[in-house]
């Protein structure tokens, strides 16, 4: 199937053009604040955190393609025009068969994430292809069942969790509702038009049931036999009841069928919260109860939020490997997290390994440089909150739990450094000592009407004129 390679391509440069400027999927309009005492800890805790870590990694990264869409049968995803659809999902699925991970080494990439200063993790466990990336009991169609059984790590989700547990992270299970793979969702006695169930819930009551029953099966074993779990991540929002399908999700243009896709999630919360007390849920672009924050995707929103929220951006232009991927300068990270974590958020970047289980250097050299300033500055981010006055010009602003503030100045080879940083709004007390974040250093200040400047000195000027960006902290 040496033409893939051309579909490949084209399904890649395809899903980008159309989604690069603007949110993958609709952002849930309205958020509903969890009431359980552990929950609404573990969540402030989460908030705490602000930069994680999220691995798709699967079936995909074989030939090197966008996780698992290609199987969709929708129009905005291209092909050959010469492909058999049928042949191709056979050959997609068995890519199980040659997915033998040789040089997984989970200890290399939470090393990685941890010199990012990253501080926890949401790991693929099953896409929408459905192939495991766990050991489940409930599925033969798992890493577990190829080539790479025999490895000592092939219980591929164990030894990722146990390995970013060791360095601190919080961790998280992201988990697809959906599974195109199984014969309970997409039954092979129809055809998959779509990424939605393939048959009539009403009228094959049994078929779905027995997929309810398998979702829960595996959402058990993860909340069981994983070890701690904090976060259970579920994406596929298209499975939901059609009740919550707000204007947003129309408007949004994906299929929708006219029955419901429910899977029984006050059942799911109940089951994995008994077996992880306070796990928080991401029931994706669903509101309500069981999303305990939202997730915009490869977009930052306009506008500050109090209630959690987390955007999670790629570190290339793909989830999962591709080759020849671009990936974004560690300034451009840096800038990125800066805004949205002045704006309320946390920012979740996406790192996808090789076929083999690696991160390429390019990678962990923009983990690493990442790491370097927030080795210095990471006192403007973490376990900081909003601002209403989140922002003025290149200034961002950040504030601590107590009576610090923390303006931060986005720093680029077009505007540099210079000898002042001036602000409107977020003045600083009467008398407070302004100083660069780490240094003790105090720098000379003034406030007229709401126009703050501070005179940064010539010593720290040549310090840090090669920073993306410099975080000022003053007492508010």
């Amino acid at each position: 199937m040496r033409k893939s390679s051309l579909i490949f391509c084209s399904l890649y440069f395809c899903y980008h053009l159309a989604f690069s400027q603007s949110t993958i999927h609709p952002i849930s309009t309205e958020y509903q604040y969890p009431k359980e005492k552990k929950v609404v800890e573990n969540l402030e805790n989460w908030r705490d955190q602000k930069f994680g870590i999220i691995i798709h990694w699967g079936l995909y990264a074989v030939p090197g393609i966008i996780e698992s869409w290609s199987l969709c049968d929708e129009d905005w995803i291209t092909r050959d025009s010469t492909s058999n659809y049928a042949e191709y999902k056979k050959w997609y699925w068995g890519l199980d068969k040659s997915f033998n991970p040789v040089k997984f080494n989970p200890d290399a990439w939470a090393t990685a994430a941890k010199s990012a200063g990253m501080k926890y993790l949401v790991f693929t466990t099953k896409h929408h292809d459905g192939f495991n990336m766990f050991d489940t009991k409930f599925s033969d169609f798992k890493i577990s069942n190829g080539p790479f059984k025999e490895n000592p790590k092939a219980d591929v989700a164990k030894y990722v969790f146990d390995a970013f547990r060791k360095q601190d992270f919080l961790i998280g299970a992201y988990y697809s509702k959906p599974d195109w793979h199984s014969q309970y969702f997409w039954w092979e006695r129809h055809s998959t038009p779509n990424r939605n169930v393939n048959y009539d819930i009403r009228k094959n009551p049994w078929r779905w049931n027995k997929f309810i029953e398998y979702t829960h099966n595996q959402l058990n074993e993860l909340t069981t036999d994983y070890g701690k779990i904090d976060i259970l991540w579920l994406d596929g929002g298209w499975v939901r009841p059609r009740n919550t399908v707000t204007e947003e999700v129309r408007a949004w243009g994906a299929p929708i069928p006219d029955f419901d896709q429910e899977i029984n999630m006050p059942k799911v919360a109940n089951m994995v919260r008994k077996n992880q007390d306070g796990i928080l849920i991401v029931d994706r672009t669903v509101h309500g109860e069981y999303e305990n924050y939202r997730t915009p995707e490869q977009a930052i929103p306009k506008e500050r939020s109090d209630n959690p929220w987390e955007s999670c951006i790629t570190l290339g232009g793909a989830w999962g490997f591709v080759p020849k991927d671009n990936f974004k300068p560690a300034s451009t990270v840096i800038h990125t997290l800066i805004e949205i974590v002045a704006k309320g958020g946390n920012l979740l970047l996406g790192v996808g390994p090789t076929a083999e289980g690696e991160f390429l250097p390019e990678q962990i050299s923009r983990l690493n440089e990442i790491g370097v300033w927030m080795n210095k500055f990471g006192e403007a981010i973490y376990s900081t909150r909003s601002l209403e006055n989140f922002q003025s010009g290149d200034v961002f602003f950040t504030k601590s739990k107590d009576k610090y503030a923390f303006a931060i100045q986005k720093i680029t080879s077009e505007d540099y450094l210079k000898e002042t940083i001036t602000w409107q709004g977020n003045s600083p007390k009467k008398g407070t000592k302004i100083t660069i974040v780490g240094e003790t250093e105090t720098l000379k200040w003034e406030t007229k009407g709401d126009k703050t400047t501070v005179w940064i000195s010539k010593k720290a000027i040549d310090k840090y004129k090669n920073e993306p960006a410099l975080a000022l902290k003053y007492e508010f």
